[in-house]
């Protein structure tokens, strides 16, 4: 499911007065762009090509304008079975609710509590799994990543540089971050796909990542493992620092599927649903 809505689209009280965008449950390739005054988004979902019609992608997306900024969101569903995309889907509706909700705490509270709230959720469900949850929000030009789990965030400046990367949380990220083991030995690594966090597991940590100033040229990625597990970190920041953002993420989207079906000869290659978040600031607007 696929959603651009506004207040009047919403029946729920206490419905946004500004458009979001949010992807669960999709069951094929679905895409959304959103402009305004805080930049320009573009999200993406789809199911690994191994997926049934009938089995739903296990990642979720949002996007939710703030006054000042926005809020953006990946989920990745753990464990291959309906639980994990209960879970991911359980984890947006409990961040859009407390984001959208009237509120008179600041934005960093009403985001860890949102955490909280999902993994007891979760626990305290029989059909609900565990999931990833990765959560950006840009304030005013700052942005302030919230993590548990291994989907990842980068920021890349427009000369392809990276300027911010996120922890994953596995055995493999924690190694990567260390310098025990480089990028290329991290994707073809036997345990890769082990994760040491995850929303619903009762013992969820949230890394909460410095502020950092966005530049007029920058870039920010959130993805699940679909992506970073199939697109190496050079291949994405080429794709994604320069040119229209809808063509970057065609690209990163064409460059993850094809490898995930047909990987070429030392290729990394994991079929598996894939999400991807782009923004860019206004142009108008550097901060750094």
């Amino acid at each position: 499911m696929s959603e651009i809505l506004g207040a009047d689209d919403d029946p729920r009280e206490g419905a946004p007065t500004k458009a979001f965008e949010r992807q669960v449950g999709v069951r094929g390739p679905s895409r959304s762009q959103l402009e305004g005054a805080f930049g320009s988004v573009v999200a993406h979902a789809e199911p690994a090509p191994h997926r049934e019609p009938d089995d739903v992608c296990q990642d979720s997306t949002l996007v939710v304008p703030t006054d000042d900024g926005l809020v953006l969101a990946v989920a990745d569903g753990v464990g291959g079975s309906r639980g994990g995309a209960e879970a991911s889907r359980l984890a947006m509706d409990t961040l859009f609710d407390a984001l959208t909700s009237a509120s008179e705490a600041g934005l960093r509270e009403v985001v860890m509590d949102a955490f909280e709230k999902a993994d007891a959720a979760a626990q305290a469900s029989t059909v609900v799994g565990s999931t990833t949850l990765l959560v950006a929000e840009v304030q005013g030009g700052v942005l302030r990543t919230y993590n548990t789990g291994d989907s990842e965030a980068l920021v890349v400046g427009g000369r392809g540089k990276i300027k911010l990367r996120t922890v994953s949380h596995s055995p493999v990220g924690y190694q990567v971050a260390a310098g025990v083991l480089d990028a290329e030995e991290a994707l073809h690594h036997d345990m890769r796909h082990y994760i040491s966090n995850a929303v619903g597991t009762g013992e969820m940590r949230i890394d909460v990542g410095p502020s950092y100033s966005l530049a007029a040229h920058d870039t920010l990625v959130l993805g699940s493992d679909g992506l970073f597990d199939n697109v190496t970190i050079e291949e994405i920041a080429e794709l994604v620092r320069r040119g229209p953002l809808g063509d970057a993420a065609e690209a990163l989207v064409e460059l993850a599927r094809r490898r995930m079906r047909q990987p070429g000869e030392g290729e990394p290659s994991k079929p598996d649903d894939l999400s991807v978040v782009l923004f860019r600031p206004p142009r108008g607007r550097s901060r750094g």
